[in-house]
Protein backbone atom coordinates (compact mmCIF):
# COMPACT_ATOMS: atom_id res chain seq x y z
CA UNK A 1 0.00 0.00 0.00
CA UNK A 2 1.10 3.31 -1.31
CA UNK A 3 1.83 6.16 1.88
CA UNK A 4 -0.86 8.24 0.22
CA UNK A 5 -3.29 4.98 0.23
CA UNK A 6 -2.22 4.74 3.83
CA UNK A 7 -3.05 8.42 4.31
CA UNK A 8 -6.79 8.03 2.71
CA UNK A 9 -7.28 4.87 4.56
CA UNK A 10 -6.61 6.47 8.04
CA UNK A 11 -8.31 9.89 7.13
CA UNK A 12 -11.63 7.87 6.21
CA UNK A 13 -11.24 5.77 9.42
CA UNK A 14 -10.50 9.33 11.62
CA UNK A 15 -13.84 10.65 9.57
CA UNK A 16 -15.81 7.85 10.59
CA UNK A 17 -14.98 7.84 14.24
CA UNK A 18 -15.46 11.28 14.50
CA UNK A 19 -19.08 10.41 13.20
CA UNK A 20 -19.40 7.65 15.73
CA UNK A 21 -18.59 10.17 18.76
CA UNK A 22 -21.10 12.97 17.23
CA UNK A 23 -23.89 10.50 17.01
CA UNK A 24 -26.08 13.57 17.71
CA UNK A 25 -25.25 15.02 14.17
CA UNK A 26 -27.82 13.99 12.31
CA UNK A 27 -27.89 12.43 8.38
CA UNK A 28 -30.10 15.90 7.54
CA UNK A 29 -28.28 18.11 9.61
CA UNK A 30 -25.26 16.78 7.72
CA UNK A 31 -27.10 16.62 4.16
CA UNK A 32 -28.02 20.53 5.24
CA UNK A 33 -24.84 21.57 5.72
CA UNK A 34 -22.71 19.67 3.97
CA UNK A 35 -24.72 18.30 1.03
CA UNK A 36 -23.66 14.72 2.50
CA UNK A 37 -24.15 12.52 5.15
CA UNK A 38 -23.37 8.80 6.23
CA UNK A 39 -25.84 7.46 4.09
CA UNK A 40 -23.58 9.03 0.87
CA UNK A 41 -20.51 7.81 2.87
CA UNK A 42 -22.18 4.33 2.69
CA UNK A 43 -23.19 4.30 -1.23
CA UNK A 44 -19.55 6.15 -2.32
CA UNK A 45 -18.01 2.78 -0.47
CA UNK A 46 -20.09 0.70 -2.02
CA UNK A 47 -19.20 2.13 -5.55
CA UNK A 48 -15.67 2.48 -4.65
CA UNK A 49 -15.68 -1.32 -3.61
CA UNK A 50 -17.72 -2.36 -6.59
CA UNK A 51 -15.16 -0.85 -8.89
CA UNK A 52 -12.57 -2.88 -7.31
CA UNK A 53 -14.46 -5.62 -7.84
CA UNK A 54 -15.54 -6.41 -4.37
CA UNK A 55 -19.26 -7.15 -4.24
CA UNK A 56 -20.65 -5.99 -1.79
CA UNK A 57 -24.39 -4.28 -1.05
CA UNK A 58 -25.85 -1.00 0.30
CA UNK A 59 -26.69 -3.28 3.73
CA UNK A 60 -23.17 -4.25 4.16
CA UNK A 61 -21.59 -0.59 3.52
CA UNK A 62 -24.31 1.28 5.52
CA UNK A 63 -23.23 -1.39 8.37
CA UNK A 64 -19.15 -0.46 7.57
CA UNK A 65 -19.97 3.18 7.94
CA UNK A 66 -22.41 3.20 11.14
CA UNK A 67 -20.29 0.27 12.76
CA UNK A 68 -23.62 -1.67 13.49
CA UNK A 69 -26.60 -2.66 11.17
CA UNK A 70 -28.41 0.42 10.08
CA UNK A 71 -31.72 -0.34 11.51
CA UNK A 72 -30.06 -0.84 14.72
CA UNK A 73 -28.15 2.08 14.71
CA UNK A 74 -31.04 4.22 13.58
CA UNK A 75 -33.52 2.75 16.01
CA UNK A 76 -31.16 4.04 18.70
CA UNK A 77 -29.60 7.52 17.57
CA UNK A 78 -32.13 8.84 14.92
CA UNK A 79 -35.24 10.93 15.99
CA UNK A 80 -37.65 11.95 13.40
CA UNK A 81 -36.81 14.59 11.19
CA UNK A 82 -38.03 17.89 12.91
CA UNK A 83 -39.86 20.16 10.19
CA UNK A 84 -37.58 22.67 10.34
CA UNK A 85 -34.98 20.16 9.25
CA UNK A 86 -37.56 18.96 6.29
CA UNK A 87 -37.99 22.73 5.56
CA UNK A 88 -34.53 23.43 5.08
CA UNK A 89 -33.71 19.79 3.27
CA UNK A 90 -36.45 20.50 0.43
CA UNK A 91 -35.20 24.30 0.50
CA UNK A 92 -31.66 22.94 -0.43
CA UNK A 93 -32.85 20.19 -2.79
CA UNK A 94 -35.49 22.39 -4.90
CA UNK A 95 -32.44 25.10 -5.04
CA UNK A 96 -30.28 22.30 -7.02
CA UNK A 97 -27.58 22.38 -4.09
Amino acid sequence: MSKQTEIEAAVLRRLLKHLDDNKSVQNIDLMNLAGFCRNCLSKWYMAEAKQLGVQMDYNEAREFVYGEPYDAWKAKHQPEATAEQIAAFNAKSQSGQ
